[in-house]
């Protein structure tokens, strides 16, 4: 059985993209792919069985999207214990802002982050 759970398009306590935005698909794809990568540095690499990725999905306004991770079926019992230890800590632990490698990806991507005072 394959599981995907929705993590969100970027940390918590971050603004983010909004549909209907004119630069909204390339920010959000910008934004889904720095929060990978922070995900990664806060959780380590997934296990075996597991993948972030960006999902997209349809809305009245538009597609928007945001960053999820799947499990995939084909492993051990033991193998994916760890998988889904590690995805619904993703869920749930996943960083709260946008650390500074982030930020530095955001704005080499031409959609800099705000550091509010």
């Amino acid at each position: 059985m394959v599981e995907t759970i929705e993590i969100g398009s970027a940390p918590c306590d971050e603004q983010c993209a909004q549909v209907g935005e004119s630069n909204y698909p390339e920010c959000s794809r910008a934004e889904c792919r720095a929060f990978i990568n922070q995900i990664k540095r806060a959780m380590g690499e997934p296990p075996e069985g597991v993948g972030l990725f960006i999902k997209s999905n349809a809305h009245d306004f538009g597609t928007y999207r945001e960053v999820a991770v799947k499990v995939t079926g084909l492993l051990t019992e033991e193998a994916r214990e760890k998988a889904l230890e590690y995805a619904y800590r993703c869920e749930s632990d996943s960083p709260a802002s946008w650390d500074d490698e982030a930020r530095a990806e955001l704005a080499t991507a031409g959609f800099p982050v705000t550091v509010e005072a």
